[in-house]
């Protein structure tokens, strides 16, 4: 027991050994770390002391470097400012000098003026006073004697003044004609589209002759219940493998042409049938209407517009004139209207516009009384379309004046897009009706013996009599007769009036 407390004990007094020791080597260690570190951060700030040494000693040497640049171009600059103030000194001299020049030209122009006009006074005061002089020995007053004198000039040089005003004609029709022929070539080349007159049909084919009876129904069911819900005429006649859609209506006339070709492609027609197909079709129109007015806006560059207005241009798909579709020519004008405006300086936005919109009544004219001009005009303001536009596209039939430079474009434009090879065509009736129309004017003035319209009727040659028409008044009877045209017809284009005067002597040596 005794030795199991000593031996406790030695193993107490160890452990307190042990712990001194340890604590007395982890002192002498943390001494040495720590003059270590003390050393190293004096060893640290010598360091910093020498790099911001070299540091000042550079900066100081730039600044001194920096500072003798700065003088040297200030120097420069005193010097360039010296010279410049100099030269301004002798040019405000030099204007001194003019200034006194000019005021003295001025006052010498001033007596000058003076004299010339107390020199015309007296010319004139000296006229008058001869003019009456002259009167009063030929008791003929200025006029008169000027109507006699021009009437007897007119008389004795006919033949001369008719060469010069032929000469001056020629030479002036040429640069006129041949600087509007730059223009419209420029144009065209520009444009350079080739627009095909797109009819839309109104006749359905059928692929057998049983499919009319379908159509038809029994006691004519089917055949009304399309009528009724389409608004159009079917027409079913003899005519193999057809039936022809009628109505004045373009768009309800697609409808129905849509919706008899998808039935008859169904196969089965009946009345609920029927009204589903038109409902379908209405749809599918109302799609393309919407596409297409917003395409024909987009290529005439005539943006921001109201979407029911879109709508309404977008109808002219479906409609022709003579022909021509009218959503094409109205494009085609809008390219046209653009291009002329901006080679005459116009301005080319309200051109295109004005053009695009020029027939947008032919869209709705078949249900709205008045002309196309008129309803077009109160669509458009019903739009808020701006009133320079609505000036353009309102004249391009004259019903209205032209009132702007580019109403007078909008309307050369629509001219020669209508009148070009190819983009519409005449009835036959309607070609002959034109050339009689052209022919009785023309023979209905006084003094012609006979006209022939020619050249699908763009030219009228009219024979006059040579004894009761002189070559002057040939002239007059010429400007005559186009004036009853433009006054009395509508014509695309312009047409040609030549008017011949022939005197012919014949004689028999026997």
């Amino acid at each position: 027991m005794l030795s199991i407390k000593l031996f406790l004990a030695l193993l107490a007094v160890a452990g307190v050994l042990g712990v001194a020791i340890g604590y007395y080597l982890r002192l002498i260690i943390s001494l040495g770390k720590k003059g270590s570190m003390e050393l190293e951060i004096k060893q640290m700030m010598l360091e910093a002391q020498v790099n911001a040494q070299k540091i000042t000693e550079e900066s100081e040497k730039r600044a001194e470097e920096r500072a003798r640049e700065v003088s040297t171009e200030h120097k420069e600059r005193e010097r360039e400012l010296k010279v410049v103030e100099e030269r301004l000194v002798r040019k405000e001299e030099l204007l001194d000098k003019r200034q006194t020049n000019l005021e003295s030209e001025q006052e010498s122009l001033v007596k000058k003026g003076e004299e010339l006009q107390s020199m015309r006074e007296q010319a004139e005061a000296i006229t008058k006073e001869q003019q009456q002089k002259l009167e009063r020995v030929s008791n003929l007053t200025a006029e008169e004697a000027k109507q006699e004198l021009l009437q007897s000039v007119e008389h004795q040089y006919e033949s001369d003044i008719e060469s010069r005003m032929r000469k001056l004609e020629v030479s002036g029709d040429a640069r006129i004609e041949q600087r509007a022929k730059d223009i419209l070539t420029t144009t065209v080349h520009r444009l350079g589209t080739s627009v095909i007159s797109d009819v839309l049909a109104t006749t359905v084919a059928l692929p057998n002759e049983e499919i009319k009876g379908k159509i038809i129904g029994k006691e004519g069911r089917n055949i009304r219940a399309f009528e009724r819900a389409t608004g159009v005429d079917v027409i079913v006649d003899d005519t193999p493998g057809t039936i022809t859609l009628s109505s004045y209506d373009p768009v309800r006339r697609q409808i129905a042409r849509i919706a008899l070709e998808n039935l008859i492609l169904d196969g089965r027609i009946q009345p609920a049938k029927i009204e589903e197909a038109v409902q379908k079709a209405e749809q599918e129109i109302n799609t393309i209407i919407k596409k297409k007015g917003a395409e024909a806006a987009y290529e005439a560059r005539v943006p921001d517009l109201d979407p029911k207005l879109v709508m309404i241009l977008g109808r002219l798909y479906f409609r022709t004139s003579y022909g021509q579709n009218v959503l094409d020519h109205s494009v085609e004008v809008a390219h046209l209207a653009g291009m002329l405006a901006e080679e005459l300086g116009a301005n080319p936005a309200v051109a295109r516009a004005g053009a695009l919109f020029h027939d947008i009544g032919k869209a709705v004219d078949h249900e709205v009384p008045g002309t196309h001009v008129e309803i077009g005009r109160r669509i458009l303001q019903k739009f808020g379309v701006s009133d320079a536009v609505v000036k353009a596209m309102q004249a391009h039939h004259e019903e209205y004046a032209y009132e702007t430079p580019e109403s007078m474009i909008v309307q050369v434009a629509d001219a020669i897009s209508g009148s070009r090879p190819g983009a519409r065509r005449d009835s036959v009736e309607t070609y002959i009706k034109r050339l009689e129309e052209l022919e009785s004017i023309a023979n209905n003035v006084p003094g012609v013996e006979k006209s022939y319209a020619i050249a699908a009727g763009r030219e009228v040659r009219v024979i006059v009599k040579p004894e009761a028409i002189s070559d002057l008044e040939a002239r007059k009877v010429a400007r005559e007769i186009a004036d009853k045209i433009q006054t009395d017809m509508q014509y695309p284009g312009e047409i040609k009036i030549s008017v011949i005067r022939e005197t012919r002597v014949i004689e028999y040596a026997r």
